[in-house]
């Protein structure tokens, strides 16, 4: 059972960036492809972005793609989400979320395909 922790949410001005991470409790994460996912409200989880376990592959979702970045330190079991200038239309809960995948390059975007997840760090964007 892999145990996923995100922090580093807040309140942040439009324009403006947050870092936030997903620590793993997994000490095998290595093996693991990690995603975001957000949900605002009244709205559906969406993806975010992915990231393979090895190698560069990394996927976004267009409305991120440019400002957002994701990336992974293996050796600290910790994924993490860069976002910057951020929007009002960003404001959502994030989540990270992991699987354990026999391909190096696969980066999900379903929820569906993901096995753990963590409980959401809120991000609030103001304009």
């Amino acid at each position: 059972q892999v145990q996923l922790v995100e922090s580093g949410g807040g309140l942040v001005q439009a324009g403006g960036s947050l870092r936030l991470s997903c620590a793993a409790s997994e000490h095998t994460f290595s093996n693991y492809a990690v995603g975001w996912f957000r949900q605002g409200p009244g709205k559906e989880r969406d993806f975010v972005a992915a990231i393979a376990w090895g190698g560069p592959n990394r996927d976004y979702a267009d409305s991120v793609k440019g400002r957002f970045t994701i990336s992974r330190d293996n050796a600290k079991n910790t994924a993490y989400l860069q976002m910057n200038n951020l929007k009002p239309e960003d404001t959502a809960v994030y989540y990270c979320a992991a699987v354990r995948v026999p391909l190096n390059i696969a980066t999900p975007r379903f929820g569906v395909e993901y096995d753990y997840w963590g409980q959401g760090t809120q991000v609030t964007v103001s304009s």
